[in-house]
Order: structure tokens, then sequence, then C-alpha cells
């Protein structure tokens, strides 16, 4: 049974590390996000591929800074806050049930109040290595 759960964490972590990618070539599409959901599937399922997606030169140090600090990079505070504001115009513009519209666009702007104020990394952060596979509390 553990080796089916395993298999489904597995195959979950890699379509998110895949939907995470093509995030990279779409710009409407988020890549963080999906790259957290696969280090955290994948941490559950096989701790050497959350491991190779935390050291990866281009998706590890954003998950770095926010498993060590819950910080977020200027430029990805930036992205967001554009794609949320364009999704709030293209919400307010198509939506037609007030109530709907209101609470849609409401919650964007939390979302975006919420991104703003997270910390940015610091300096030490993200450190390799800290995330070895020899780290037993991290397995």
């Amino acid at each position: 049974m553990s080796g089916m759960r395993n298999a489904i964490y597995v195959t979950l972590a890699a379509i998110s590390f895949a939907l995470g990618v093509i995030g990279l070539f779409l710009p409407v599409m988020p890549t963080t996000c999906f790259m957290l959901a696969a280090v955290w599937l994948a941490s559950r399922g096989s701790p050497r591929f959350a491991n190779w997606i935390r050291n990866h030169p281009r998706f590890g140090p954003p998950i770095q800074s926010w498993e060590r600090e819950r910080a977020i990079p200027k430029h990805a505070k930036i992205m967001a806050v554009i794609m949320l504001s364009v999704s709030c115009l293209v919400i307010a513009f198509t939506v037609s049930l007030w109530p709907l519209k209101i609470g849609l666009i409401v919650g964007l702007a939390a979302l975006a109040i919420w991104i703003v104020t997270r910390p940015l990394p610091s300096l030490q952060c993200p450190v390799r290595g800290v995330w070895s596979e020899e780290a037993p509390e991290r397995r």
C-alpha cells in the first residue's frame, strides 16, 4: 500500500513540476506555486526528487527562500501583482453577477496584499546543501 501511495505522490509531483515548467513559457501560468506543490508532494513520495527540485539552479532558489523564510523575491511579487491586476480587470468586464464579481476582485486584491507583505529573501537565503539527502529530519 505504501508503494502505491508513494507512486501517486511522485506522479502528482511530476505533473505539478511539468505545469511549473510550462509556466516559464506562458506568462499567465504561475511557476513557483506549482514547484512548491511539486516539492511538497515529492517529499512524501520521493525525498530524492524533492531534493532535486530544491537544488535545481532555476527552480530551487525561490523554493528554498519560501521554505526557509516564507520570503518571496521582488520579481515574483511584481509579476504576481501584475497578473492579479489583469485578472481583476478581466473579471470586472466579463462577470455579470455583481456579488460574484465583487467577491472575486476583493479576494484577488487580498491575495495581492498578502503577497506584497511577505518579506524579501535575505542575502543568506538560499544556501545550497541544507536539504541534503542524508538529513534524516527531512525524510
